[in-house]
């Protein structure tokens, strides 16, 4: 078959295609975003008809490919560890109801390079008692997804398979397998299966407990968990994914002198675990993530022998894993290059040049000058950059603005603004624009609205052109929904603007409107 050279993510996208995927449903989030947005552009995705959407956020897409599934085909649903989060309802009962076909895709962010935390998604799939995947490398990451659906579709689960940035960001040639044809529509055969009522949910979730010793014969038998023997056991070792690499790189010839298990399927292959344990005097966990793995092998295998990792720190715990840090725990010499000169430091990053949220918090800024204890509630998003130009308070997570300034202001802070996107609003917004309006809230809430969603690359934000008839269908009145175009020369208008809405005692909404800079270049050239 034709070999391609492709990105960790782009190699999970064509093997969804080459595996008989029928539906992609994904909300966009860095570093998972390129594996719906692969599918979208593929001529051959189109030629198949293969549905890839994006979603309002990882919920609904979670949902929609559970509905895949009851139709008897193959899905895949793609996000970032936080957007887990935010699909943790569905991805829970997912399991108990047997959910077959679906691959929940979830890449993590060690070193938070564009995260507000370093979250382990493996720790959700142990949760619910699923089995996960952890590819190795870029030709593990297609091959995979095939075995991936074979393993969903014959044990009737979901399956968690987690990445980490540098896997979905790295390249290198994959061969494909010959495709195979979309599923037929069928439907479940047990009625009851995706009825979660009390008395079905508990049979549902005793058959659960009850796969774990198929899931975990699955994990010890398909191969992709390995135990490769090593002449000196002083050491045995242990990794999971990429991880794998980072210990290889450490040895020009390939050869590890020490015994390894290379963990790329979970539940973990107990069997492989306890004969290292057994056979080495000492034990040291290379995971990219949090100890997930250090954490479980120290409560089954005791503590007669030293187990380093993450938890002592051998490992520092926090931040991404690399060659060097896997040579420092080895012992061996860690080369290090020069200093960094200071002109190529970190700089802080910065809203583009011309973007309108520059000319929005402008504004802001003037009139929040006024007000000696008024707070700003700030969003997930590009305008999170905000926080560099004095503007916002806080960021927390997605939709927060909206409910935290409604928390704020009813226990007395004056004013409570809220900044929000248009892509973000859509996402997780809504509701707490909803609870605003039902509890009478003071709050000015700004949805800055660039009509795309552009800190994940430019894609349809769910609430383009809706916004104003969104916030009238939930309540707010119309003569405190105000539009403003955020240019220079619309400053004191946007200045009056926001002064009389944070002088009216209810819920406003304030609409900065104009395209994205980049997004409005992308049309200039078309």
């Amino acid at each position: 078959m034709q070999k391609l050279l492709l990105l960790g993510d782009e190699a999970i996208a064509q093997g969804f295609i080459d595996a008989g995927g029928s539906a992609i449903n994904s909300y966009p989030g860095t570093p998972s975003t390129q594996i719906t947005e692969y599918v979208m552009k593929s001529k051959e995705a189109k030629e198949k008809g293969i549905v890839a959407n994006w979603c309002a956020n990882e919920k609904t897409a979670l949902e929609a490919s559970i509905g895949v599934s009851y139709a008897g085909k193959r899905a895949m649903t793609c996000m970032k560890h936080v957007g887990l989060n935010v699909a943790g309802d569905p991805f829970m009962n997912a399991a108990i109801i047997g959910t077959k076909g679906v691959l929940i895709v979830v890449a993590d962010d060690p070193s938070m390079f564009s995260s507000q935390d370093e979250q382990d998604s493996r720790f959700y799939g142990h949760w619910a008692m699923i089995p996960m995947l952890e590819p190795s490398n870029q030709q593990e990451a297609y091959d995979m997804v095939h075995f991936g659906y074979e393993l969903s579709e014959t044990l009737s689960t979901p399956v968690l398979y987690r990445i980490p940035t540098r896997l979905a960001h790295s390249r290198a040639g994959i061969v494909r397998r010959e495709p195979k044809a979309q599923n037929e529509i069928t439907f479940p055969q047990n009625p009851k299966q995706f009825v979660l009522l009390p008395a079905n949910a508990k049979v549902q979730y005793r058959t659960l407990i009850e796969k774990q010793a198929e899931f975990t014969k699955s994990s010890e038998e398909s191969g992709y968990n390995k135990y490769i023997d090593g002449s000196d056991k002083k050491l045995g070792i242990i990794t999971t994914g990429i991880a794998y690499n980072y210990l290889m790189e450490n040895f020009k010839d390939g050869k590890c002198p020490h015994p390894i298990v290379k963990i790329t399927q979970y539940p973990l292959p107990y069997s492989f675990l306890n004969k290292l344990y057994e056979e080495c005097d000492e034990i040291l966990v290379l995971e990219d993530g949090q100890p997930f793995v250090e954490e479980l092998i120290k409560g089954f295998l005791g503590k007669g022998k030293k187990v380093m990792g993450r938890l002592d720190e051998t490992i520092r715990r926090d931040g991404e894993l690399n060659a060097e840090k896997v040579a420092k725990a080895l012992g061996m010499t860690v080369k290090t290059g020069a200093p960094i000169p200071a002109v190529v430091t970190n700089r802080p990053p910065a809203l583009c040049q011309g973007c309108p949220h520059i000319d929005s918090y402008n504004a802001l800024n003037e009139v929040m000058a006024e007000y000696k204890d008024g707070k700003v509630f700030g969003d997930i998003g590009c305008y999170t950059l905000g926080f560099n130009m004095g503007a916002i308070n806080t960021t927390v997570c997605m939709g927060a603005s909206i409910t935290m300034a409604k928390g704020a202001s009813e226990v007395g802070v004056f004013p409570a603004v809220a900044v929000i996107g248009d892509g973000t609003f859509g996402h997780s917004g809504l509701t707490g624009l909803l609870d605003c309006i039902n509890e009478k809230a003071n709050v000015v809430v700004m949805i800055l609205d660039n009509e795309i969603t552009g800190m994940t690359g430019g894609q349809p934000s769910s609430a383009n052109n809706k916004l104003e008839n969104i916030c009238i269908g939930l309540g707010v009145d119309p003569k405190h929904i105000r539009t403003v175009v955020p240019l220079k020369k619309n400053h004191e208008e946007f200045v009056q603007i926001l002064k009389e809405e944070i002088a009216y005692e209810g819920v406003s909404v304030i609409i900065p409107r104009r395209m994205c800079l980049v997004e409005a270049k992308k049309h200039l050239n078309k």
